[in-house]
């Protein structure tokens, strides 16, 4: 599933929501200096976003699909996971991962983030996390067992509240940082925000849910207008609460500290 995104590359970049300005700074802010690596980076969301806030930014990226994009868009790219990536002597004053560190190894990525930032540098891994209103959660979730009915996973789980949908991924990240050493104490960040949706961006947006990026185009087909559907009967939009949460840690220094 890591590498299936890209199958549709270009709805991934217009549909996906961006990071909280405040969470950019934060890091930039928090690192020694501006040079950013972005693993597993996709179409450049937040590498951009990096770059914004004055940052060279790399990217290494998996998918080529996604890593053309990402490219055309202005950032540079090399393909390849984080986890066989050769940094040939490079460092970094940040490595972060923007809805990514769940696709590679805690442990190994953890241990390429060591190698390559320099002493004081920020590794930052970070997550949006979806809070549907109820009601449409539980009529997405409907429509979503009706097509695909015996399909891992389905839409219920956006109606589940931040905090019992990213504690066990940040958990895991953190024990995977202090499995590598070599870091200070794990710190958590959370910035809520909310974004409105009509029928169609919703609609935009679906196909890139990782659940769905490898369902069959007729199947796909049925869903989305089961949920347009159940859009439609909410009025035609609704509110969609986000928590954009991390787990970050700095480099020990040369002295260990």
């Amino acid at each position: 599933m890591a590498e299936s995104f890209g199958v549709d590359a270009e709805r991934y970049e217009r549909a996906r929501p961006r990071y909280p300005d405040g969470l950019i700074q934060r890091i930039v802010s928090g690192s020694p200096g501006a040079d950013v690596l972005d693993a597993g980076c996709g179409t450049g969301i937040a590498a951009r976003q990096f770059q914004a806030a004055g940052c060279r930014v790399l990217g290494v990226e998996p998918d080529a699909r996604m890593a053309e994009v990402a490219r055309r868009l202005g950032v540079d790219v090399e393909v390849s996971t984080l986890e066989e990536w050769e940094p040939a002597g490079r460092e970094f004053d940040a490595v972060v991962a923007a809805q990514a560190w769940h696709w590679i190894d805690p442990v190994a990525g953890a241990a390429k983030a060591a190698r390559v930032l320099r002493p004081g540098g920020r590794l930052a891994v970070f997550w949006h996390v979806f809070q549907l209103p109820p009601d449409i959660a539980e009529s997405f979730a409907d429509a979503y067992e009706r097509v695909l009915p015996g399909a891992p996973g389905n839409l219920r789980w956006m109606a589940r509240a931040p905090e019992t949908a990213y504690a066990p991924m940040l958990a895991k990240a953190a024990d995977g940082f202090r499995a590598v050493g070599g870091f200070g104490d794990a710190e958590e960040w959370r910035f809520d925000w909310e974004r409105t949706y009509t029928r169609d961006t919703w609609l935009d947006q679906l196909p890139t849910i990782g659940l769905l990026t490898r369902v069959p185009q007729d199947k796909l087909a049925e869903l989305l207008e089961a949920v347009g559907a159940a859009v439609d009967k909410a009025g035609g939009g609704f509110t969609m609460r986000y928590a954009t949460v991390a787990v970050s840690v700095t480099r020990n220094g040369v002295d260990g500290s």
